[in-house]
């Protein structure tokens, strides 16, 4: 692990000497659970906070590994936000999804967090097999007990290629079905909203202003980079064209390129025997200018805020007038969106729990 985090510790450095830091104002360590790092991920925040102006950093983590030496370190690098994988406040759902830490291990790790000055946010997760309507009250209610700002609730995604995928292959799942999922959501926005957090995502809840800035740059077409295996980035074609001033194997961007998205595709063992920037590997994917303008309008339907009128005037420009319109108003038509006094276009109820059906009908205006 030590090897692993002085490579991208190495790799934040060729980042930074490309220009790709400069504008840099949040990050966000996680895809994993990097407080296993222990002491180490101090270097990590570190590094990052010397070669970028950031306002906001986030560091995700486990109950099991979050122990009161890494968030001692955390907080003297400078980490300012911890969002920890709750999951559950329900012992028997967490031991179902193969978790190691119990729930007053959760809420005790949570509060540690909150008093020593760290804007917490917590992972909860719905629609699990035993999970009931009283268990998922008693989840919401553990973490309003809390008194954090910010929780974000997912229903549970069966993956393909997962254990969980096989351990329920060819099984019923009806306990996951997406009226259930549905039900949770809708419980959750309830029982959330009359304590004063409020939606600005499709799966986040905040209050107090305290919303996670990273988290919004993904839904607003902010650019960013990831580093490490796995990560994924999204570049604009001038910062695309400095990374490949030094990675000369990547694909050379069609004339119609206007921002490029990337997977890093080394394993973690590559990295940690020394895997530079400049040889990372990567799946690459080129978007043009309405692709981009479609994806924008997609992205930006994930949150309360909505389309905004200039949002929607570019995307008019770009993808054709008659288009957009006939798209957009279709989907006030079919209760998706809705209009307001200030002329933006924001997600509805069914918008949000139908928001595949949201998402597609927009991306597929590109």
């Amino acid at each position: 692990m030590a090897r692993y985090e002085a490579a991208i510790e190495s790799q934040i450095q060729e980042a930074y000497a490309l220009g790709l830091l400069e504008d840099c104002q949040s990050a966000y360590v996680g895809g994993g659970t990097p407080t296993l790092l222990g002491a180490e991920l101090g270097r990590l925040v570190s590094c990052i906070r010397a070669k970028a102006p950031i306002a906001e950093f986030s560091c995700e983590a486990n109950p099991d590994s979050l122990t009161d030496e890494v968030l001692l370190v955390l907080k003297d690098a400078g980490t300012t936000r911890i969002s920890l994988g709750v999951q559950s406040f329900c012992d028997a759902e967490l031991l179902w999804l193969g978790r190691i830490h119990s729930a007053k291990q959760a809420f005790d790790r949570a509060r540690a967090a909150a008093s020593m000055g760290f804007d917490v946010s917590c992972d909860v997760m719905c629609a699990l097999k035993g999970q009931t309507q009283k268990s998922w009250q008693q989840t919401l209610a553990t973490f309003l007990e809390l008194d954090v700002d910010h929780v974000s609730v997912y229903p549970l995604s069966i993956e393909e290629g997962t254990p969980l995928a096989k351990q329920t292959a060819g099984a019923k799942t009806p306990w996951n079905g997406p009226d259930v999922q549905a039900g949770r959501m809708e419980e959750a926005e309830k029982i959330l909203k009359a304590a004063g957090y409020a939606r600005y995502e499709v799966a986040s809840y905040a209050r107090n202003h305290k919303v996670c800035r990273h988290n919004l740059s993904y839904w607003t077409a902010q650019p960013y980079i990831g580093l490490g295996t796995g990560a994924a980035s999204m570049l604009t074609r001038e910062g695309y064209d400095k990374l490949c001033t030094i990675q000369t194997s990547l694909p050379q961007p069609p004339k119609d390129a206007f921002r490029a998205r990337l997977k890093v595709c080394d394993a973690r063992q590559s990295i940690a025997a020394g895997k530079t920037l400049a040889d990372t590997s990567f799946d690459v994917e080129f978007l043009d200018v309405c692709e981009a303008a479609a994806e924008d309008l997609m992205l930006g339907a994930r949150l309360t805020q909505g389309l905004s009128p200039s949002l929607v005037a570019y995307a008019q420009e770009v993808l054709g007038k008659e288009r957009v319109e006939g798209t957009l108003e279709s989907c006030v038509h079919d209760g998706l969106l809705a209009r307001t006094a200030a002329g933006a276009l924001v997600p509805t109820e069914s918008g949000w729990l139908l928001g595949n059906e949201l998402y597609g009908r927009l991306w597929d205006l590109h």
